[in-house]
């Protein structure tokens, strides 16, 4: 069983076949959280979303939340949004933000999704596998 107790990375790359596919279906115009971006020129919690994201948030317990109720919120403008998730199904922010805001079925992944980043000892991986397995959960709203 991995330590859920030492430090982690948020910065891990959506590999580019799961990215691309997902991209071929919805045109992907916006990212609020690309690889090893600077918040300090702007921060995806506090800008407008384009009108079809992609998101694989940062799975830390203080931002992940932030980003999916993010996500909520800009669906009801009429948005597009595409998140990448670990699964989680048995908790509160699942039961009370994804679950009544969801428009299609949850997308599971066959497998655990392999990322690339840099691991907490500084070294570089393309092959790091996450402690959950990922669904894809999507928010579109219609005006």
């Amino acid at each position: 069983m991995k330590d859920r107790n030492l430090p982690h990375s948020d910065s891990w790359a959506t590999p580019e076949y799961i990215y691309n596919t997902l991209n071929e279906e919805f045109n992907f115009d916006f990212d609020p959280c690309p690889l090893n971006h600077d918040i300090t020129k702007w921060d995806g919690l506090k800008v407008d979303w384009g009108k079809v994201t992609f998101c694989n948030p940062p799975y830390s317990k203080d931002l992940k939340p932030l980003f999916i109720q993010k996500a909520v919120e800009e669906s009801k403008k009429g948005k597009t949004v595409v998140l990448l998730l670990p699964v989680s199904t048995s908790t509160k922010l699942f039961h009370d933000v994804i679950l009544p805001n969801i428009t299609e079925p949850i997308r599971f992944f066959k497998g655990r999704i392999k990322f690339k980043g840099y691991c907490s000892d500084g070294s570089y991986t393309e092959s790091k596998s996450p402690m959950h397995d990922s669904m894809l959960i999507i928010f579109k709203r219609n005006i």
